[in-house]
């Protein structure tokens, strides 16, 4: 009954290349004799075989993505971790990027696995020569200037986009108490490591030079805030802006931060291929979301759904459609460099 309805509706709905995978090639006889025996005139339907897309660390069969969905075990068909298009769009995966791999792997006649990081690094390369560059920080650490005045905000310029000399410009606010990374500070770091360290200097991009002189905790031993001081001849222009400073690190000021939930997507699945052997459900990347509150630049309050950002040392980054007036939603859709590489080198080890 699938051969019949198939043939016919085919022909039915004008279609002129039937385009399926590699299982239904013996199916082909069949199809073709429909056609023939009920003398429907031409133009007919021609059916083409072509080898399934398959991807590592992924299930691409309806079958198991249903399962995935009926057993909760993902947020619905939309999820941004699933292969579906609506969660890749959701993710903010575009279109164009999603033509460019195609086009890139091509097609075959022979069952194949195509690597995850192929479909990542075109999502990058896109990205990269389109998206804004914002600031944001996803787990912060409070940063309080003891030499910079607590009333002064000033407005520093930043580049849109580096790859784009069409981009401009846009103004941050810089005050006394910043936001930056927790990963940028260490109280003991190990040696090469060049962010903020207690007694160090590191430059904030767009902005000065500061050095940590002193690390507050509370009663608990969790650090609350650093107590830093600001060289204001550092900034870009300054009689020290060419100082050389090995790191330079992101922030966002606190008097003008807004606050916004960051959804931080990653492989649903921790091994290349899940449904090779086993319940491939029992390989499901338990790190595969982490939600945390992050603090932005104010120019992020104007985002546009369409759009991707580039989180400066972070990854691209697109609103999420749960986005309210009130309440921005930010999906990851890629990180800047491919952590899973590391991975890949041990398993070779």
């Amino acid at each position: 009954m699938y051969d019949w309805a198939h043939t016919l509706s085919d022909y039915i709905e004008g279609i002129t290349h039937s385009v399926c995978t590699l299982e239904f090639e013996a199916h082909r006889p069949l199809y073709d004799w429909i056609l023939s025996a009920l003398e429907l005139p031409e133009p007919r339907p021609h059916q083409y075989e072509f080898a399934r897309l398959n991807l590592t660390y992924s299930v691409m069969s309806k079958r198991k993505l249903i399962q995935l969905v009926n057993e909760k075990l993902v947020n619905g068909w939309d999820d941004p971790r699933m292969l579906t298009i609506s969660g890749l769009r959701r993710r903010g995966v575009t279109a164009s990027a999603l033509r460019a791999f195609a086009y890139n792997v091509g097609i075959t006649k022979y069952p194949s696995m195509t690597d995850m990081a192929v479909l990542e690094h075109t999502m990058r390369d896109e990205f990269n020569r389109n998206a804004a560059r914002r600031l944001a920080v996803l787990q912060p650490i409070k940063i309080v200037l003891t030499n910079y005045p607590e009333e002064k905000i000033e407005e520093l310029d930043a580049i849109n986009n580096p790859e784009d000399s069409n981009a401009g410009t846009r103004k941050i606010p810089f005050s006394r108490e910043l936001y930056i990374e927790s990963d940028d500070f260490m109280e003991t770091p190990p040696s090469k490591y060049f962010r903020l360290r207690p007694g160090g200097e590191v430059r904030l991009k767009y902005a000065y030079i500061i050095k940590c002189n002193e690390v507050v905790k509370n009663e608990a031993g969790k650090l609350i805030e650093l107590r830093c001081t600001v060289d204001l001849d550092s900034k870009s222009g300054g009689p020290t802006a060419g100082r050389k400073i090995k790191g330079t690190i992101h922030w966002v000021s606190a008097a003008r931060a807004i606050d916004a939930e960051v959804r931080l997507y990653d492989r649903l699945f921790s091994v290349p291929e899940p449904d090779a052997s086993g319940d491939f459900k029992s390989f499901i990347n338990p790190n595969s979301l982490e939600v945390v509150t992050a603090k932005c630049e104010p120019a992020l309050a104007s985002a546009h759904p369409a759009e991707r950002y580039q989180f400066e040392r972070l990854g691209y980054f697109a609103l999420d459609p749960d986005s309210t007036g009130d309440k921005e939603i930010w999906n990851r859709t890629i990180t800047l460099r491919d952590p899973w590489a590391k991975e890949a080198k041990k398993e070779v080890r």
